[in-house]
């Protein structure tokens, strides 16, 4: 990965690239950050070329890589936390804040992480409304409703429809099989399972071709 975006630095500046390359180009080097990790400042950079030029390749990356942030979880402020603020003028960067007690860096921090989420389910929306058949942004909001906000019936909906688009898509079989093992069918879920063998892995899927594998020998034993 290290390689890769050593090399996609050195393209960004080929004098014939054209801006759907340039989008695949941003897109390859957010994955590269997210594998090294470098989420958030793989989000960053994917944001400001979403802000230039939307793609259904963007809305597709940059929603993934929001439901990877936010399901780490929202931090706990303690005493050596160190919480970044609004700088002293409208247009300064972000500085860290002094002199907080530890409730009031709580408080930033649900603030911000609050905006977060907003901004996740504000692209994820905005991805569907740009194509409603596209299943990796259907699936996107299933694991955002999955895996960040908890709420596994909601999510459901949004897998079946991205495994109605897409019958082959690697993590919408995952999270059905899921939905299988917990109405006590293994065998439906272990032909999930194999059908997903059967689909090409990309460093964005949500479990490796090797999880998979391991899980299937695990149901079968």
């Amino acid at each position: 990965y290290e390689q890769a975006m050593a090399l996609l630095l050195k393209t960004q500046k080929a004098p014939d690239l054209t801006p759907d390359r340039k989008s695949q180009l941003f897109v390859d080097y957010a994955a590269c950050c997210a594998k090294t990790g470098q989420l958030e400042k793989g989000v960053k950079l994917l944001e400001k070329q979403h802000q230039r030029t939307a793609t259904g390749q963007t809305y597709q990356t940059l929603g993934y890589l929001y439901v990877e942030l936010l399901s780490q979880g929202k931090p706990v402020a303690e005493e050596s936390t160190v919480v970044m603020v609004p700088g002293p003028h409208e247009f300064s960067d972000p500085v860290p804040g002094e002199g907080l007690t530890v409730e009031e860096k709580q408080a930033i921090i649900d603030q911000q992480w609050q905006e977060k989420i907003d901004k996740a389910v504000k692209l994820i929306d905005d991805s569907l409304e740009y194509d409603d058949e596209d299943p990796v942004c259907l699936d996107n909001k299933g694991q955002f409703l999955y895996r960040v906000m908890g709420d596994k019936a909601a999510a459901k909906e949004w897998f079946d429809k991205a495994h109605e688009e897409k019958p082959n898509q690697i993590d919408s079989l995952w999270f059905l099989s899921r939905y299988d093992l917990d109405n006590g069918d293994k065998d439906a879920a272990i032909e999930k399972l194999e059908t997903a063998l059967e689909g090409r892995f990309s460093p964005l899927n949500y479990v490796s071709r090797e999880e998979v594998e391991q899980e299937i020998a695990k149901l079968k034993a």
